[in-house]
């Protein structure tokens, strides 16, 4: 499938934030906040967010949700519904953390415990600006007699367990008109933009073991078949698209140097904007692997972990939620977050940003983001659209300490809760503006094809519940 990135046009009248929403969302803050604390200090990795996921599904049922626990065989996804009746808005919620990013609330790097989890993309805010949105809309509904329906989907393991790709390949989405995202950013933006789509893998090598030193004929080494196999591909990065990426980490490389390894193991990811593409460059690196397993005397086996599909845009909604982030703003820094910005500051290196930038609003343009999501398979079958607000100190980069910091403190309550206001308001216009749903609903078949057929990337393998075990 070839995403095609010019912008269409549509005859709309601009929409007007309806900010009836925001006192339901201003009612809720304090709630969402001490949510979003208590989720960023437990941490979880992705399918074992247990206790993350159920204090969101408490929350939602305490606000008059019904709950569907454990759907698509992912004991932590959750669907929670309010209302009744057309159009149904799905709200994404994510809460898993990263592994090895431990830390404090503080501007220097202190690790809370050495090597443990922490919330490096900040989905502790992204999963409590969701719910706290889903409610005060539900409430807002309510209140003024419309007809509609409010589904948060409480979506576990975003960072490479693909678990939108599960609740998809399931057709949970397949009734729903719309659905509204955001993610934690050191800026705010509600362009429309795109990812890559992205194919991941574990390559299992077996060889032989025997004393290194004493017996090294009789051993096969299975380190060495994961080391031609990098080798291999290293090489082929020469002939690859330009706006290809392969990464790979060596999970097990043997245990003793005086050890032939009998077992090693590389974990690959291969991006690219293209599904098609992304999917071939896999395949070539299946073959490299095969080539290292047959150079070596060893045997391999490999485990697809994910697949994503690019972020499809939606000009529509992201117009509409560009308008609506412009009426609300951006944030604004008191003394004492400002001194913790700037002390922040002096550990990150590169051209960075101004830091007034967290009051501004980016300018309204198409952007091509080289990372990958799941919400990528959502946006193909279903409009889609989603932001960001500076949840980070201005320079700050995903996945790293200094966001998870920025994300425990009230820098990270501010831009939560403006996600939540946005989300809000955004839902409110959709509910009363049928013309804009009838609108986003043409880009969205026009940009995907009348000939598209979804098919997960990652085939129909179960969701890998111990990925991060």
């Amino acid at each position: 499938m070839c995403l095609a990135i010019a912008v269409l046009s549509f005859s709309w009248s601009a929409a007007i934030a309806d900010e009836d929403v925001l006192p339901y969302v201003e009612a809720r803050s304090t709630t969402g906040v001490e949510l979003a604390d208590e989720i960023w200090s437990l941490a979880e990795l992705g399918y074992q967010e247990r206790q993350s996921s159920a204090l969101l599904q408490r929350y939602l049922s305490g606000e008059g949700f019904s709950i569907d626990s454990g759907v698509a065989g992912i004991p932590t996804a959750f669907i929670a519904s309010h209302g009744s009746g057309k159009p149904i808005i799905g709200i994404l919620a994510e809460f898993d953390a990263l592994p090895g990013l431990s830390q404090a609330a503080a501007p220097r790097r202190q690790p809370l415990l050495e090597g443990a989890p922490g919330h490096a993309c900040g989905h502790h805010l992204f999963g409590a600006a969701s719910v706290t949105a889903g409610a005060a809309v539900a409430a807002w509904l309510a209140d003024t007699g419309r007809k509609g329906t409010v589904r948060v989907y409480g979506t576990p393991a975003e960072e490479g367990g693909s678990g939108k790709v599960y609740l998809t390949r399931a057709g949970l989405f397949d009734d729903v008109d719309v659905v509204l995202h955001w993610h934690p950013r050191d800026r705010n933006d509600a362009s429309p933009y795109t990812t890559t789509a992205n194919k991941s893998g574990r390559f299992t090598f077996h060889g032989v073991a025997a004393h290194a030193a004493g017996a090294p004929e009789r051993g096969r080494s299975a380190l060495d078949g994961v080391e031609a196999m990098n080798f291999m591909v290293n090489l082929m990065r020469e002939h690859v698209p330009q706006e290809a990426r392969i990464h790979y980490v060596i999970t097990d490389g043997g245990a003793a140097p005086n050890v032939v390894p009998e077992r090693a193991q590389v974990y690959y990811y291969v991006r690219h904007p293209e599904a098609e593409t992304a999917v071939a460059l896999f395949e070539r690196v299946v073959t490299a692997a095969e080539a290292g397993a047959t150079g070596t005397g060893t045997r391999m086996d490999y485990e697809v972990m994910h697949g994503n599909y690019p972020l499809l845009p939606n000009d529509v909604l992201s117009r509409l939620m560009d308008e609506n982030l412009r009426v609300l703003g951006g944030i604004a820094y008191d003394t004492d977050e400002r001194m913790f910005a700037q002390e922040l500051r002096s550990s990150l290196s590169g051209n960075l940003p101004p830091m007034e930038s967290a009051e501004q609003v980016q300018p309204f343009v198409f952007r091509q983001n080289m990372g990958s999501t799941d919400v990528g398979d959502v946006s193909w079958n279903v409009p889609t659209a989603g932001f960001g607000t500076a949840t980070w100190v201005p320079g700050t980069p995903a996945h790293s300490w200094q966001a998870v910091a920025a994300g425990g403190t009230s820098i990270g309550h501010k831009g939560m809760l403006l996600a939540a206001r946005l989300l809000a308001l955004t839902s409110a216009d959709l509910y009363q503006m049928p013309e804009l749903l009838a609108a986003a609903k043409d880009e969205f078949e026009a940009r995907r094809g009348a000939d598209f057929r979804y098919q997960a990337l990652l085939g129909d393998r179960e969701p890998p519940l111990d990925y991060r075990r």
